[in-house]
């Protein structure tokens, strides 16, 4: 099918939203949208909250069900512990996550930003939302904006304003700490004296520095310029890519309606859908960088849709192609998509599959450098051994160590360990003794067993050797 002709704006392509034909910051004051999309993203956005401030007291077989310290070197995915040693398993989910990110903007364009991204969600759902209660709608904090001499109510709105977006801020900020070092560190650090954790105070107050700088100031500039995830999906997409876009096959020539004049498109030239937008575009120019895919400007538009007895759906997610080819509405999966979800579910299979075979303890045994075999006055070789643990479990586990054959013991070097506590790198020293009359081969395979009370946790395989 033929699509129209439509007038590409001059700036399309040599702007940013968010700066004035001076270079200077042009200040969003975004409508709130009505709509619902906007009412599925609130209820979206309020389980997210609640998700996000009470994720860190959930705990699976005792470790939290996301933890994210660095400086210790311990990760916990939906419960299970990572350590350094675990860096197969952390490379395989951090490009598992990559590819995803491929697959879902390949699939859906950036809905992430607007839907799921904690700074859209905090900063459109409360921080606004609270500007709004304070100082008013959009239009009455533009007006007052452009006055030169402002009452004392102004200021005094403002400096609430500030006040509890600070106070929001230290909230978040504790919440995403917790998720560093976790819940129980952070009370302790709450509950203990001052001095005794100064270093976690000025981390907690620099985390709230920077949240309060962000949705009091930054806001979409963090969308538009800085976050590294809506450059990389707008990387990714393509004419195949959906996204919210303006179906100018059915909206051009926009214009104003007037009795009479059956050649104009359906967009009324309401310019509401530019209001609503919090990163300030303009969605019929085209597809852009600055969208996060919010689907603000659809609810407006299928409001003034509807007011002048119009089908709604004139601002829709498609794509580049299909609105070129005017066929909005109907599926496309190319093969692009298919091997990038192929590589998908082959990674994940993977990542499963190294999860479920993954084990509590992680050990390495070796025979102690310098040391070959002993020969021993009992009749008995011996050959000594050291191994290295660390327990992956949520708890403190009780361990020993036992040789599989029958005839080889197993004497411990000093005192031996009885347990082994969640992240603690252990080690023992240890002789495997077999009596010379038993001994088949200068170089033997034995299987030491690492136990947890009756249950073989691992099992490793080292080398006895002897004269023979």
């Amino acid at each position: 099918m033929a699509t129209k002709e439509y007038f590409i704006p001059e700036h399309y392509g040599n702007k940013v939203s968010t700066v004035d034909n001076e270079g200077k910051r042009k200040w969003i004051y975004a409508f709130q949208p009505r709509g619902k999309f906007y009412k599925y993203r609130t209820w979206l956005s309020w389980f997210y909250i609640i998700l996000f401030f009470g994720m860190p007291f959930i705990k699976i077989n005792g470790n939290p069900i996301f933890l994210f310290n660095i400086p210790e070197g311990k990760f916990s995915l939906f419960g299970q512990l990572f350590l350094p040693q675990d860096f197969v398993i952390l490379a395989i989910a951090m490009l598992l996550g990559i590819v995803f990110i491929i697959v879902f903007t390949l699939l859906f364009g950036r809905v992430f930003c607007g839907w799921v991204c904690p700074q859209t969600i905090f900063m459109e759902m409360m921080f606004r939302k609270i500007e709004f209660w304070i100082e008013g709608p959009a239009h009455v904090q533009m007006k007052m904006a452009k006055q030169k001499v402002k009452p004392r109510s102004y200021y005094i709105k403002r400096g609430l304003k500030h006040i509890i977006f600070f106070g929001i801020s230290f909230v978040i900020a504790n919440t995403f700490l917790s998720y560093i070092i976790g819940v129980d560190a952070l009370i302790e650090i709450i509950r203990a004296p001052f001095g005794q954790h100064l270093v976690g105070f000025i981390a907690l107050l620099a985390f709230t520095a920077v949240f309060y700088f962000v949705y009091a100031y930054v806001r979409e500039i963090v969308c538009t310029v800085i976050c590294p995830y809506g450059r990389l999906q707008s990387v990714l997409m393509d004419k195949n890519s959906m996204a919210v876009a303006y179906n100018y096959n059915r909206g051009e020539p926009r214009g104003r309606k007037r009795k009479g004049n059956d050649d104009l498109g359906d967009c009324i030239d309401c310019g509401m859908c530019v209001n609503v937008c919090h990163t300030g575009i303009d969605i019929r120019d085209g597809l852009q960088m600055e969208c996060v895919n919010c689907t603000a400007c659809m609810d407006a538009c299928d409001d003034m849709m509807i007011r002048v007895g119009k089908p709604t759906g004139l601002i829709t997610v498609a794509s580049e192609k299909q609105l070129e080819t005017n066929t909005v509405g109907e599926k496309s999966f190319d093969l692009r998509k298919k091997l990038m979800i192929t590589l998908l579910i082959v990674l994940t299979g993977a990542f499963t599959a190294l999860i479920v075979s993954r084990s509590i303890f992680d050990s390495t045994v070796m025979r102690v450098p310098g040391q070959l075999y002993q020969e021993n006055a009992d009749g008995t070789v011996s050959n000594l051994y050291k191994i290295k643990l660390v327990s992956k479990s949520a708890k403190t586990l009780p361990y020993h160590l036992e040789v599989k054959e029958k005839e080889a013991e197993l004497i411990y070097v000093g005192q031996p360990l009885d347990s082994l506590r969640t992240g603690e790198h252990m080690e023992e020293t240890f002789f495997i003794k077999i009596p010379q009359d038993k001994i088949k081969s200068r170089k033997e395979d034995l299987h030491v067993q690492i136990m947890s009370e009756d249950r073989v946790i691992q099992t490793k395989t080292v080398s006895f050797l002897s004269g023979y």
